[in-house]
């Protein structure tokens, strides 16, 4: 595969897409990091740093259209790390919050994989987008995060089948609770904490270093064979039931 050296991550002022960035200049790649201000960006070690919002065609066009500006291309490498999550019985959900969830999910998943594909002009490459464990199995009070989360993971099929013969490989990956600024509520106490690591087989809750290492991969050479999938990085939440002792 003839790829160039760039990578565009989204969502990179967050604990997983800062840790990504990392990863991947680690390895070589110039990165352009992006998030909707710029001076959110200011601390993220990167070649680029571009203020753009994902959640519209127009917004994610500009972010690869200023990738091109800045670093001279389009970048062969994707990893879109933009989240939110809502928390809800689907009854209590409001309608705007639940269009929200929608929005910064899956309608930021579908700009951005169009405006990369569109970029990139028939070249390979290789993208990496982020699901949820909810989206995998049943979760109380996650309904709409889980419908946002797997039409991600649909998107990500589909476009892995369609765009395969034009040497792009699509993936992604499934988190469980990671400790990032987006779960510091969740995880703020010892007790919170504690009882939100029992739920992982592996125990513990997982650091964003450990998602993006996976991203990483999935980026990388060694997963060359791999368009369409999913990997559950959860600590063995959604396929495995530890003994009960």
């Amino acid at each position: 595969m003839d790829c160039n050296d760039i990578a565009l991550v989204t969502g990179a002022r967050g604990g997983i897409g800062r840790a990504l960035v990392t990863r991947l200049r680690a390895r070589g790649l110039r990165v352009a990091a992006v998030g909707r201000e710029a001076a959110a960006l200011a601390e993220v070690e990167a070649d680029a740093r571009i203020a753009a919002d994902c959640t519209t065609p127009e917004g994610a066009a500009a972010a690869f259209a200023a990738c091109r500006e800045q670093l001279g291309a389009a970048p062969s490498f994707l990893a879109h790390a933009v989240g939110s999550t809502l928390i809800a019985p689907l009854h209590r959900t409001k309608a705007d919050a639940a269009r929200e969830v929608l929005r910064v999910n899956l309608e930021s998943s579908l700009w951005t994989l169009q405006a990369w594909i569109t970029a990139l002009e028939g070249a390979p490459g290789a993208a990496v987008f982020a699901s949820s464990v909810v989206a995998r199995i049943g979760v109380a009070n996650h309904e709409a995060i889980a419908a946002a989360k797997g039409g991600v993971e649909a998107l990500v099929r589909g476009a892995a089948a369609t765009y395969a013969a034009q040497g792009l490989r699509i993936n992604a990956v499934a988190p469980g609770m990671t400790d990032t600024p987006m779960t510091a509520n969740m995880l703020k106490l010892p007790a919170l904490r504690e009882g939100a690591g029992k739920q992982y087989p592996l125990g513990g809750v997982q650091t964003a270093d450990e998602v993006a290492a996976v991203m990483d991969w999935l980026l990388s050479p060694a997963a060359a064979r791999l368009t369409g999938q999913v990997i559950a990085v959860d600590g063995g939440f959604t396929t495995v039931r530890p003994l009960v002792r």
